[in-house]
């Protein structure tokens, strides 16, 4: 394995039914970088994303992350399935936040900041309070920890989500078109966001969108897939005003 590598796809192949997502991708993602993933519709961008959280698995190939095997252990020498357990460790880096934003209703936004450092990481109540005031603070919603995520506007929802993502400490943040819920005018706050984020702290971003002025803000690498494959990546300058691939560029000037 290189050196440094925190996501590795290895000849990963994705079918649903006779249809082929993702075709032997090859694909590496390395720590600190910002990654996003455009192309049309239905090209495999979403899929990469689910794989990561194991809301799908592979049909063939492997996944590590931060060196470990996401859908497999080794036993004996050799490669097998993962238990669950063994899963549920790993994915631990990983967060992710959603097109829906997927907040638990019945719980106040503070509750649903720290319920999953209680019960998955283990935090106490207290630590896990202090550590998600500190995130709400950052997402602008310090003053809304006493309310119900129905008394919050689509975009402070998904700001509550980010903290929610934020407050497991990953080392990957996967975001899956996580303004194309909101209403115009919520998207450019939430992208702000997004970026003060990218700009201030080491985490890990794999970002799927069709804001191509946010990817090219963010990014540090964009990459082009197309029929389940990446046909071009490099930095978002080079992308955005010179791409090589003819695909990319009859893409590109549909969207921008």
């Amino acid at each position: 394995m290189t050196q440094g590598e925190l996501i590795r796809f290895d000849h990963v192949t994705k079918r649903f039914g006779e249809n082929t997502v993702l075709d032997s991708l090859d694909f590496r993602v390395f720590p600190g970088k910002h990654v996003t993933l455009i192309g049309p519709s239905g090209s495999g961008k979403t899929t990469i994303l689910r794989l990561l959280m194991t809301l799908l698995k592979p049909d063939e190939g492997t996944i590590t992350v931060g060196g470990e095997y996401l859908n497999h252990e080794k036993k004996n020498g050799r490669l097998v399935p993962a238990s669950e357990k063994h899963i549920r460790e790993v994915r631990k880096n990983i967060g992710m936040v959603f097109q829906q934003f997927n907040l638990f209703p019945n719980m106040k936004v503070l509750r649903n900041v720290t319920e999953a450092p209680v019960q998955v990481l283990g935090l106490s109540r207290d630590e896990a309070d202090e550590r998600a005031r500190e995130l709400l603070e950052l997402v602008g919603l310090g003053d809304r920890c006493d309310a119900y995520p129905s008394q919050l506007s689509g975009g402070q929802q998904q700001r509550v989500a980010i903290a929610r993502a934020l407050a497991m400490r990953p080392k990957v943040l996967l975001l899956d078109e996580v303004t194309s819920a909101l209403d115009p005018e919520l998207v450019q706050g939430v992208l702000d966001l997004l970026r003060d984020i990218a700009h201030t702290t080491d985490v890990t971003m794999l970002c799927v969108t069709h804001e191509m002025g946010f990817a090219r803000d963010v990014s540090d690498c964009v990459m082009m897939f197309d029929q389940g494959k990446v046909i071009e990546f490099g930095h978002p300058d080079k992308m955005f005003s010179d791409p090589e691939n003819e695909r990319t560029k009859e893409f590109l000037s549909a969207v921008l």
